[in-house]
């Protein structure tokens, strides 16, 4: 027979049990919203990248593919970020990072650049949005980051994330623009979407909280075009009475498409035989060198001599044509050219190019003092 201690005892336990048991309970019983979603690491793999809730929930799209041949859910799934950026890894998961933190304080990270009736008019335009990076403080400059894209391939992760982690640490607001690409890329939709954007932050500065002057366009290879396109008296801001931007910060930008000019009319725009390109008709058609003015932004641009991307389209054709431009209009300007630092680079890490955004904001402090 038991006595009474090991009744006591037995019943003490019992009594443990439930109260465990109902703090289990209670505890799963919690929203998950509640809960805040855990950081990256250069470890942790796509998959949980894009299973993240505060990737997921934010909106924001970490899907490098465009619609014509679309990355598929086994793509890169067990891939670690490590592997899937690169070198520039520590600044992409900061960036990350910083979208999973702002979703968790509550902010809205995306925002969407058209109506539901200009989306009802043009589907594709769905896919073109604003991720949001506020500023530690209120009030701040701005920079808006392309990230660049091989046809149907972006970077906004390595390239994109990288850069407003790096923005952030300065203390300016940023945000990445999604643009069209691929087959989407139909009679410069991509240009649309940068336009739209600047329309955006201009008429919702006081809401987004930056300063909608003298702000910054940093463009990726070919992102760094569109961005130059946007200070052009042909396709600019005159035309859409915005703000000139107090800055263009070009990393290995691709100024003239060469030889890709009549690929992208007959794949992307539908051109027949006898059809002919005229400047202004399509972005790709824009030698940036040909466009500029005395008005033009200042412009900090660079890239790396062992750019082979580059070297195909005819590298003295790209940054150093615009470079002459630029010195004979009288355009404040800074050309960086690093021995070392491939096409992709990104913000730099592991090459010859590491810190080149820290000397390109010094830049664009200096020319908007």
């Amino acid at each position: 027979m038991m006595n009474r201690k090991h009744i006591r005892n037995g019943l003490i336990g019992a009594a443990l049990v439930l109260l465990a048991a109902a703090a289990l309970a209670s505890l799963l019983a919690v929203p998950a919203r509640a809960l805040p979603a855990p950081y990256v690491t250069p470890d942790t793999t796509v998959a949980q990248m894009r299973a993240n809730e505060g990737i997921a929930g934010s909106g924001f799209n970490t899907w490098d593919r465009g619609t014509l041949f679309p990355e598929q859910p086994w793509q890169y799934g067990n891939w670690t970020l490590r592997r899937f950026v690169g070198p520039t890894v520590d600044d992409a998961v900061a960036g990350l990072n910083l979208v999973i933190d702002n979703y968790n304080r509550g902010l809205q990270v995306t925002y969407p650049l058209y109506t539901a009736e200009e989306i009802a008019a043009d589907p594709t335009r769905a896919s073109a949005e604003l991720y949001y990076f506020p500023a530690k403080q209120p009030g701040a400059k701005y920079a808006l980051v392309l990230s660049g894209n091989m046809m149907e391939r972006t970077a906004r992760v390595k390239e994109g994330c990288s850069a407003v982690a790096q923005l952030h640490d300065m203390g300016y607001a940023a945000f990445i623009l999604n643009y069209r690409v691929g087959r989407e890329l139909k009679d410069n939709a991509n240009y649309q979407d940068l336009v739209r954007a600047v329309q955006y932050i201009t008429a919702h500065a006081g809401e987004l909280q930056v300063d909608p002057e003298d702000y910054a366009l940093m463009g990726f290879s070919s992102g760094g075009h569109l961005c130059g396109m946007f200070g052009t008296d042909r396709m600019g801001y005159k035309n859409y009475g915005l703000p000139k931007p107090g800055a263009l910060l070009l990393a290995y930008p691709i100024l003239n498409y060469v030889y890709g000019k009549p690929i992208l009319f007959y794949l992307y725009d539908g051109a027949r035989p006898g059809n002919h390109l005229a400047p202004g008709d399509y972005y790709y058609n824009i030698e940036l060198d040909a466009e500029v003015t005395p008005d033009f932004p200042p412009t900090f641009h660079w890239f790396g001599k062992n750019d082979l991307t580059l070297g195909m389209i005819c590298t003295p054709l790209q940054g150093p044509a615009l470079n002459r431009a630029l010195e004979g209009c009288g355009v404040p300007h800074r050309m960086q050219v690093y021995d070392k630092a491939p096409h992709g680079s990104g913000t730099g890490t592991g090459t010859d190019a590491a810190g080149w955004l820290y000397d390109a904001v010094s830049f664009w402090e200096a020319v908007t003092a």
